[in-house]
């Protein structure tokens, strides 16, 4: 830690700490996660180290930017960018009940898909989509983060059966004890687009057996016709209570009032080969590719028919 100066904590979890510091080599800050793995077996520090490599290779314009890692006094220390602009969270509550305009929503949520798309592309899931985890940079950029307790998947299909984060962003699967899939991280999108338009949570109820009878019923009150029937409907896919009829998350990004938007959050490059991407599986130069980087083999919407 000697390279960096700590400025103050900003967050604690089941990971451990996060904590605001000051790089001594470049001025720049940055969010350092401190996560105690001394009292870890062998096992679990390995999974740790092996989530880190995961965090490592996730280079992304939408994703929270990984700088380095270290382990020190019975520590490991994750290090990320730090994005001024807070989490969607502090965002939504800042309203105090003016809605958002369906042009920032869409804009935010585009984004949040395309981040979501870069993850899951590489079997990856990230576990703990929920609104503070969620960022903006300074320049209003958004930027998905705190993969923690994201898992590689080993297989198609994830068999941990873990009831872990936020309970209002619970799919009705993990309440069943079922295993938790690619689908359930397309439930909490779904809780956070609920979020962005109401500004409110989805599901709620004054204890856990009545908010998880909520989530296993999938009733939620209707989202204002204050916003299209295009946003309305994605809503309603996104909670549907079977997670093999809820849209992949390629499916949602060729929907037309979504795809058309795709072009303000790539590079220029990326852009001449939208029209190809979306409609076919049409793969750009590589040079292309890893200017967006992204491996050659995942190029840009190469999957994007696949439900």
């Amino acid at each position: 830690m000697d390279k960096y100066e700590r400025l103050k904590k900003i967050g604690e979890g089941s990971f451990g700490k996060a904590i605001l510091v000051k790089s001594r080599t470049d001025s720049r800050q940055y969010v350092i996660k401190e996560i105690g793995i001394s009292r870890m077996s062998n096992r679990e520090r390995q999974e740790s180290r092996r989530e880190v490599a995961v965090l490592a290779n996730m280079s992304h314009p939408n994703i929270v930017q990984y700088k380095e890692s270290f382990e020190e006094s019975g520590c490991l220390y994750i290090v990320m960018d730090y994005c001024e602009g807070g989490d969607l969270f502090k965002k939504i509550n800042n309203q105090r009940g003016t809605l958002f305009s369906e042009e920032q929503i869409l804009d935010w949520f585009v984004q949040i898909c395309l981040a979501l798309k870069h993850v899951h592309d590489r079997k990856i899931l990230h576990r703990d989509i929920k609104s503070q985890n969620i960022f903006l940079t300074k320049d209003g950029t958004i930027q998905l983060g705190d993969f923690g307790i994201a898992r590689v998947l080993n297989s198609t299909v994830e068999l941990a059966r873990t009831c872990i984060g936020t309970p209002y962003y619970l799919s009705p699967e993990i309440c069943e004890n079922k295993p938790y899939n690619n689908k359930s991280d397309i439930w909490a999108l779904g809780c956070v687009l609920y979020e962005m338009c109401t500004l409110k949570h989805a599901f709620e109820a004054g204890n856990m057996k009545n908010l998880v009878l909520k989530i296993i019923r999938g009733s939620y009150p209707p989202v204002t016709v204050h916003y299209s029937q295009d946003l309305r409907a994605l809503l309603a896919q996104l909670f549907k209570r079977n997670p093999r009829e809820r849209p992949s998350v390629s499916a949602i990004l060729v929907k037309p009032f979504l795809a058309r938007r795709i072009h303000k959050f790539l590079s220029p490059q990326v852009n001449i080969y939208i029209p190809l991407l979306l409609k076919t599986h049409f793969k750009p130069p590589s040079s292309v590719c890893n200017n967006f980087r992204l491996p050659s083999n995942r190029a840009g919407f190469t999957h994007c028919s696949r439900h």
